[in-house]
């Protein structure tokens, strides 16, 4: 068993589609109609061929509140590994991205958490 897709809720997937691929740097992989909403999902531009991310619409009230609830709390819903945090974080920063949290040195590792305009934070990590 392997993990093939993960999903976020988005409040808007057409922005949601400009944030992942042109600042934060993903690759379409499928954009599908399914109705009043699309089957949006991205992969890394290093692995084609690996884990999906779905750009899920959180029209239902319970992924509504879930989102809301976790943005509020400070919460990232997923986290993102990068080589370089601090060439990464620059790199967004110079693009517009907003963090709330600076890269941070924890415990051998090195974190950074971002908004991503879409009802989300997500975390960078550098192992």
């Amino acid at each position: 068993m392997k993990i093939i897709i993960t999903s976020i809720f988005v409040e808007d997937q057409d922005k949601a589609l400009a944030f992942y691929t042109e600042s934060l740097g993903f690759v379409k992989k499928h954009d599908v109609p399914t109705g009043e909403h699309r089957w949006i999902t991205l992969v890394s531009p290093d692995e084609q061929a690996g884990t999906e991310l779905l750009l899920e619409p959180n029209e239902h009230p319970a992924a509504k509140e879930y989102q809301q609830k976790l943005f509020e709390e400070g919460i990232p819903v997923t986290m993102f590994g990068v080589a370089d945090i601090q060439k990464e974080y620059k790199r967004l920063v110079e693009k517009g991205v907003a963090f709330t949290m600076e890269p941070t040195e924890m415990g051998g590792i090195t974190i950074a958490v971002l908004d991503d305009t879409c009802g989300n934070l997500i975390q960078i990590i550098q192992q």
